[in-house]
């Protein structure tokens, strides 16, 4: 099916509406009350531009609108509000050009949205384009007793995640994990592994973020969700001062812009931050090793033939 683009206008009042009320109709538990809660809807390209926003419409070769998206300033940068779609275009790549289109319009600049609780699909999409939770949950206090979450997408940032943001982030991060095994990067897994079991190793991840036994951290490059690392916090009772650097990884793509220097640097400075003085980790020779003997790291030890390669042989463990 042909779809366009275009700005939205006040006179495509009825078409937003109905989308809409379509999308909510999906879930008993929200009510639709136009006047009461949402008059603005009848003329919202004036409401969004009265605002300093914007709005846009995706219209099907009948001339109906199948999908929209709003966009309006916000302290940190821009606000993405009211993403909607026909259920007949979900998972046809729409969402995505919708919100390409606002993303190009705000420009360099970190994104925030907040969605209801109950639109897990929709959590699963802005999660898979780099936003995570952030923040509290807000409680609207509306005649659907509505809950959102906030999500937020940084431009260039590396930052460390808190549970909420550990959990929402397990859809890319386990996507870099897959590319890095399979390209044979020491990160303890075979090349062959899998995203269903990269998804329940940082599920794992995100449970320990949550009980205070690991530190994880992101970071963004251009808007993408693009590198990680951690810190494993769960020391012996009588090794309160140290801890281990983990699976840190770069997207392939972001690769030789920095990024990888910026986790070491940022993951050292919150071991600082927990008076966590002495810090390990373990590689095999090669790119990774090289980062680490620049920033300083140095090598205690070797253990022979730790690791298998993914060619059958098998690489020394550097400590």
């Amino acid at each position: 099916m042909s779809v366009a683009i275009r700005p939205g206008r006040d006179a495509d009042a009825a078409g937003f509406i109905a989308l809409i009320r379509a999308c909510w109709s999906e879930y008993p538990s929200i009510i639709f009350d136009l006047d009461g809660e949402m008059p603005e809807l009848r003329a919202l390209a004036s409401y969004y531009a009265a605002a300093g926003g914007a709005l846009w419409a995706a219209e099907d070769a009948t001339g109906s609108v199948v999908g929209m998206i709003a966009l309006r300033p916000h302290p940190e940068g821009a606000e993405i509000c009211r993403l909607y779609l026909a259920s007949a275009l979900r998972g046809t790549g729409l969402a995505e050009r919708l919100l390409c289109t606002a993303a190009g319009h705000a420009g360099p600049v970190p994104l925030v949205l907040w969605s209801d609780t109950r639109f897990t699909r929709a959590h699963r999409f802005y999660e898979k384009q780099s936003f995570l939770r952030s923040g509290p949950i807000r409680p609207l206090q509306d005649i659907s007793h509505s809950l959102e979450y906030g999500y937020r997408r940084p431009w260039h940032e590396v930052a460390v995640l808190d549970a909420a943001g550990a959990a929402s982030a397990v859809p890319r991060l386990a996507a870099l994990l897959t590319e890095a095994a399979a390209e044979g990067a020491p990160v303890s897994f075979r090349p062959d592994l899998t995203l269903a079991a990269a998804r329940a190793y940082w599920t794992r991840v995100a449970g320990q973020v949550a009980r205070g036994e690991r530190m994880l951290l992101a970071a963004w490059s251009e808007g993408a969700l693009a590198g990680t690392v951690s810190l494993d916090l769960a020391t012996a009772p009588d090794q309160p001062h140290r801890a281990a650097v983990k699976k840190l990884l770069v997207a392939r793509a972001h690769r030789r812009h920095g990024l990888a220097r910026a986790l070491l640097t940022a993951v050292e400075a919150a071991a600082r931050a927990r008076n966590r003085r002495l810090l390990t980790l373990e590689t095999t020779e090669g790119p990774a090793a090289a980062l680490y003997r620049a920033a300083g790291w140095v090598e205690t030890g070797r253990l022979p033939q730790a690791r298998l390669t993914a060619a059958g042989g098998a690489a020394d463990g550097l400590l």
